[in-house]
């Protein structure tokens, strides 16, 4: 996707989410957005499961008072809204019974609407359980100060301002978005370099016609993607007649054959009684012998002869060397071919080649692989190729290709997950060397801006950071990160370049949404 239909979808967003715009200085509406979190003093708290995201706004707590709660919650890991469920807000601790708030449904996809009025003031546990048709997860947010009354409250520390670019959940629900965690984890140096998916040498055929002639099916005539085995007969060849020979001679010679040597078979049996009643010298039943043998070849001959020419059960067969997938059907049933013409193309796709391209600059640093991943165009997924445990290494060439200064380097893989069409071109990685921890983040939350890497930190539910970073090595779909972030915190992962256009917009965005 482009980035000018990107920034056509993020338009509608924008334009959805300001049909709700609040003025501030309107005092009844601005008593409302108090009221949902907005206010002097609102909490707003972002916490995760492994099953969900919940960002939540609410007023300071009062005994007495009733604190209307907007709970956001989207499913992981497609970070879509949760349409369905029942939502049970729960205050427990400071030696006070556990007090119980619930909503059966949401009010609208992905925001469910708890009241709450607390009967017990201090600091109570938060904590916001949450049961769908597929799960039922409990949200841990901590401690939270419940006021003895508005006074106490209305003098309590002023709630930080979110600053930062905001990003209301309406926009990230309508969009393709997602936020990934900066983590800790094994990084391998690697090469980047260009590829091509093959078929193993020997599981790859190409059979062509071995003369000119007419194709005849073997039973069903063979399909596009049909799974074949080694040795299955594909089709018959019917060579054409040369010369003055026609059918009708063929079958005369073969007729006159079977009479002459049905002839000299009996003529074998007759010789052999006189032999054995001594009548006849042996040197005439080895005459015998010979001219029936001779006949019988001749016969034999004659059919075959004929046979190349009868359909179906004739010809000749076209056998599958190999066994794999019909890759090519380049013939059909009564199709003339000429001597030498493409008929079909075998290729066996459950074990492939990778066939990479190193830069002679990189090859030292390639004596010995440790892997390989590539990417396919339209495919944001990665395959890596691990040796031991999905692959292994074939070869690294040792002669620098003349025109293209590159090093051959060949992984054998399976993937059976994954339509590899072969021959298809791919952007690959080669590791290099052992794997040492490093923070990480995924390869596609990063942004290239004028030559700068930049990210785009979620500072919380609906408010994020773009951050700076200084990016090392690359491996698969992850890339290390060397400064800007710690352990923990989390970036957008997908749809970053809306938060972008996000943040070249005005302070009034992400206020319009419905709470």
């Amino acid at each position: 996707m482009n980035h000018l239909t990107l920034a056509l979808m993020f338009a509608g967003a924008l334009t959805l989410a300001a049909c709700g715009e609040k003025s501030a200085n309107q005092p009844a509406e601005a008593a409302a957005e108090a009221a949902h979190g907005h206010g002097s003093g609102g909490e707003k708290l972002t916490h995760f499961t492994d099953r969900s995201e919940l960002f939540v706004e609410f007023p300071r707590l009062v005994v007495g008072e009733k604190a209307a709660f907007a709970a956001h919650l989207s499913r992981l890991p497609d970070f879509r809204a949760i349409t369905a469920g029942k939502v049970t807000l729960r205050l427990s601790g400071n030696g006070q019974p556990d007090e119980v708030f619930t909503v059966e449904r949401p009010s609208q996809p992905g925001i469910f609407r708890p009241e709450a009025t607390p009967k017990h003031a201090g600091e109570r546990e938060l904590a916001i359980e949450v049961s769908t048709p597929e799960f039922t997860v409990t949200h841990e947010l901590g401690p939270v100060t419940v006021y003895a009354d508005r006074k106490a409250a209305d003098a309590g520390p002023a709630a930080a301002d979110d600053g930062g670019i905001a990003f209301t959940k309406e926009q990230q629900w309508k969009v393709d978005f997602a936020t990934a965690e900066v983590v800790t984890r094994p990084i391998r140096a690697a090469v980047a370099v260009t590829g091509i998916v093959r078929a193993r040498p020997d599981g790859e055929a190409q059979l062509t016609a071995p003369t000119a002639g007419q194709v005849q099916p073997a039973g069903a005539f063979p399909r596009l993607g049909q799974a074949v085995k080694k040795g299955q007969v594909l089709a018959y060849l019917v060579p054409r007649l040369g010369g003055e020979t026609d059918l009708a001679t063929l079958r005369a010679s073969a007729d006159k054959t079977r009479v002459e040597h049905e002839l000299a078979r009996q003529e074998l049996a007759r010789t052999e009684a006189l032999y054995r009643e001594e009548v006849v010298p042996e040197k005439r039943l080895l005459a015998a012998r010979a001219a029936e043998a001779a006949a019988r070849a001749e016969s034999r001959a004659a059919q075959q002869r004929l046979g190349q020419y009868s359909g179906a059960g004739g010809g000749i067969p076209v056998r599958a060397p190999v066994a794999g997938t019909l890759a090519e059907v380049r013939v059909s049933p009564g199709a003339y071919v000429q001597e030498g013409a493409l008929m079909f193309h075998i290729a066996d796709r459950s074990t492939l080649w990778l066939e990479l391209r190193v830069a002679e600059s990189d090859a030292a640093r390639l004596a010995s692989p440790t892997g390989a991943a590539f990417r396919v165009a339209g495919d944001e997924r990665s395959v890596e190729i691990v040796p031991g445990k999905n692959g292994r290494l074939i070869a690294v060439g040792g002669v620098v290709d003349a025109s293209t200064r590159t090093v051959p380097v060949v992984f054998e893989f399976t993937a059976a997950d994954r339509h590899l069409p072969i021959g298809m071109a791919v952007q690959a990685q080669v590791f290099a060397g052992g794997a040492r921890e490093a923070v990480a983040i995924p390869a596609s939350s990063v942004l290239d801006e004028g030559g700068m890497d930049v990210v785009f930190m979620q500072a919380g539910g609906e408010s994020f950071e773009r951050r700076q970073v200084r990016l090392g090595a690359r491996e698969g779909d992850w890339v290390e990160v060397l400064d800007g972030l710690t352990p923990g915190q989390r970036v957008v992962s997908r749809g970053a370049y809306l938060v972008k256009l996000a943040s070249t917009g005005t302070a009034q965005i992400g206020h319009g949404h419905a709470h």
